[in-house]
């Protein structure tokens, strides 16, 4: 069990924030990298489908990272998306043609925006070099996604979360 404390591993400290980076990368890859391979497909656009093959490749590259990751420190992933990512799955999947890929958009590109600043904030407190090196690629990524999502044109404001308050 998972009791929130620090544990020492021989690549450095491992805290319950770096954990939970690894369990949010491998849920944000059981729906997305899904959802991707099935746009690759049901997009109606040729650049939903093009970007959609890009992002599900990564997040291939990016599940085999967690789940190593895991194994080395001893994390339990977990093996289904979420409530809400099923959900979304849904809501992309019932649709098509174009509602199909404006929805795809939609909800890929707030998923993104929401574990975008965890990632930084995993990377710039972490003492694990392993978690650290890992929320690079996280990093990267994520940021890569955001770009090819925003390059279909169909990233409008319901795509975008609400700015944070200062």
């Amino acid at each position: 069990a998972d009791d929130g404390a620090t544990r020492q591993t021989k690549w450095g400290p491992l805290s319950a924030a770096d954990r939970e980076l690894i369990k949010k990368v491998r849920l944000a890859t059981l729906w997305e990298m899904t959802i991707a391979q099935e746009a690759m497909q049901r997009g109606s656009s040729r650049r939903v489908r093009e970007i959609s093959r890009e992002i599900a490749e990564q997040h291939h590259a990016l599940d085999e990272q967690a789940r190593d990751l895991a194994e080395r420190l001893d994390v339990r992933l977990p093996v289904r998306p979420t409530a809400d990512q099923q959900k979304w799955m849904a809501d992309i999947s019932g649709r098509s043609g174009r509602d199909y890929d404006r929805t795809y958009v939609k909800w890929l590109r707030l998923a993104h925006g929401q574990i975008f600043a965890f990632i930084g904030q995993v990377r710039g407190s972490t003492q694990n070099t392993l978690v650290r090196k890992f929320a690079e690629a996280c990093n990267a990524a994520v940021l890569n996604h955001q770009r090819l999502l925003e390059s279909t044109g169909l990233a409008g404001p319901e795509a975008f979360p609400d700015p944070p308050e200062v």
